[in-house]
């Protein structure tokens, strides 16, 4: 890959999309392993405009981990753990059940209340009440979902989490940011110029972002509460593909100061820049280990893309990969074991998974022009942007391989996927 082909590849990929649609999810496979699940449809349901029991349904039918259990035409829908008769249950092969309801409460609220029943043991493994405004009733059911999940697995769930990513319509571009769902998509900076690389802060509370409003890419920092946004890098040149430490107190940025792209860092807040990488080669693509003593990035240094670390303060760089001719765009597992990456496979652009302690490699995904690979906050899935159809689609798939989303939306296309922490 040439030079120049390198550098329109990390700074800029211009899409098209339809702005504030909900994103359409399918999916494929599912572990050999799935619980079998039933949710029986929550008491009173008519209290909420959302379908509390479908949207957990959904969620957990999403995971791949589950075998959702039909309940219609059951003559004993129970909406508490008394009202259970578990014999007809376990002949479903159920070994979980899920009852709840919803109630009207003073003030124009709801009260949402759920158990988690072992249909073995005929005991509960969780069980809570909610008392919420009406437009919570969604992200309500997704903390439920959560609740479920993270009973049945031990791991912790990502229903409630919410995903970035840039849309463009006709001329105008929108960095959004919706449901891990895809559902209830919001609008947080919208310009006639490119937006690119959204990453989250670590609490969940702000985007950093670049845009070329003034012409020229630019970063800045949104606040996703109040709106307010500061800019946070506008040095001569190009400043580009900003990236959070751990603690959120700084940002790893990519300045093209002279003639070729380095890796700085920057305060969140704008001050303190400070020259990281020092190299006659393109450096780009910054992203902070786990324990914040590295900075991993993307570089053409040894004549091909490939990715190499660096410590956090300055220093020699070591690299990384070596299987593959072409591997870019780094990002980390959140317990850091992992590495997820673009690879070049035979002329198709691919998600691998990298295990940093073996160094094994596996190759997730089966696109040819797959980009913007992002974990999910319990490792569980890895979100990034693909091609279908020739247009831009949002797709995940587990990071064991074993099962596959595509979030698309019918009017446009969609790319440059962050998935957001979970905020408790």
């Amino acid at each position: 890959m040439n030079i120049i082909r390198l550098v329109c590849f990390f700074v800029v990929s211009l899409i098209t999309f339809s702005v504030n649609a909900a994103l359409e999810i399918e999916i494929s496979g599912g572990s050999a392993q799935q619980i079998p699940i039933a949710v029986v449809p929550f008491g009173n349901a008519v209290a909420s405009k959302e379908n509390i029991s479908e949207i957990i349904n959904a969620d957990l039918k999403r995971s791949g981990l589950f075998r959702i259990l039909e309940t219609r035409g059951m003559a004993n829908l129970p909406t508490s753990a008394t009202q259970i008769k578990y014999a007809e249950w376990t002949a479903l092969q159920a070994q979980a059940i899920v009852v709840g309801n919803v109630e009207s409460v003073a003030g124009g609220r709801l009260k949402v209340s759920f158990q988690l029943m072992d249909a073995l043991k005929q005991t509960q493994l969780a069980g809570m009440d909610y008392q919420l405004a009406p437009t919570q009733a969604r992200a309500t059911a997704h903390k439920i979902a959560d609740v479920i999940y993270q009973k049945l697995t031990g791991e912790q769930g990502i229903f409630a989490s919410r995903i970035a990513y840039i849309t463009k319509l006709g001329k105008r571009y929108a960095l959004q940011v919706a449901d891990a769902d895809g559902y209830n998509p919001q609008t947080v900076v919208s310009s006639n110029e490119p937006i690119i690389s959204p990453a989250w802060s670590p609490d969940g509370t702000k985007l950093a972002y670049v845009s070329f409003e003034k012409k020229k890419p630019i970063v800045f920092v949104q606040s996703l509460s109040s709106g307010s946004r500061n800019m946070v890098a506008n040095f001569k040149g190009n400043n580009s593909a900003p990236a959070w430490s751990p603690d959120g107190s700084k940002l790893a940025i990519v300045l093209t100061y002279g003639a070729n792209s380095q890796i700085y860092t920057v305060d969140a807040n704008g001050g303190s820049l400070k020259q990281i990488s020092k190299s006659n080669a393109i450096d780009t693509e910054p992203a902070y280990s786990r324990d914040g003593n590295w900075i991993y990035f993307s570089s053409d240094r040894g004549g091909k893309p490939q990715i190499y670390k660096i410590p956090a303060n300055g220093g020699d760089a070591s690299r990384v990969t070596f299987e593959g001719a072409y591997n870019v765009s780094p990002r980390f597992s959140p317990d850091g074991k992992s590495l997820v990456y673009i690879r070049n496979d035979g002329g198709k652009f691919r998600v691998a998974l990298q295990d940093l302690a073996s160094g094994q490699v596996q190759l997730l995904s089966e696109g040819s022009q797959d980009e913007s690979p992002s974990f999910a906050p319990n490792g569980r899935v890895i979100l990034y942007a693909t091609k279908v159809g020739g247009r831009g689609a949002l797709a995940a798939v587990s990071s064991d391989g074993k099962v596959r989303q595509r979030l698309s939306e019918s009017r446009g296309d969609v790319r440059e996927p962050a998935w957001g922490p979970i905020n408790n």
